[in-house]
């Protein structure tokens, strides 16, 4: 069984800065990408950025140059960094990965973590 379990998330006043933290336990064979998703009140889920098993990240417009996705693969986890926060940034963060898992490939999630941004 696979879990991933975020942690991080909190209040803030705009323009201050959160990490999350998301690791995943369980029967692993291999993580070949990390993301993370968020969903604001009355929104649809969006993706806000990923990294691959190399490195390779992306992000959705909206935070370039202040959010940054970091992976460690000797922990499983991944990291994200977010500066500049604005009140638009706030949303439940979810916490994403695809990966091998007894020889089968899946997406799992994370619970979320609330992050709050004050203006």
């Amino acid at each position: 069984q696979v879990q991933l379990v975020e942690s991080g998330g909190g209040l803030v006043q705009a323009g201050g800065s959160l990490r999350l933290s998301c690791a995943a336990s369980g029967s692993i064979d291999s993580i070949y990408a990390m993301g993370w998703y968020r969903q604001a009140p009355g929104k649809q889920r969006e993706l806000v950025g990923s990294i691959t098993s190399g490195g390779t990240t992306n992000y959705v417009e909206s935070v370039k140059g202040r959010f940054t996705i970091s992976r460690d693969n000797t922990k499983n986890t991944v990291y994200l960094q977010m500066n500049s926060l604005k009140p638009e940034d706030t949303a439940v963060y979810y916490c994403n990965a695809l990966l091998g898992s007894y020889r089968y490939t899946n997406t799992y999630w994370g619970q979320g973590t609330q992050v709050a941004v004050s203006s």
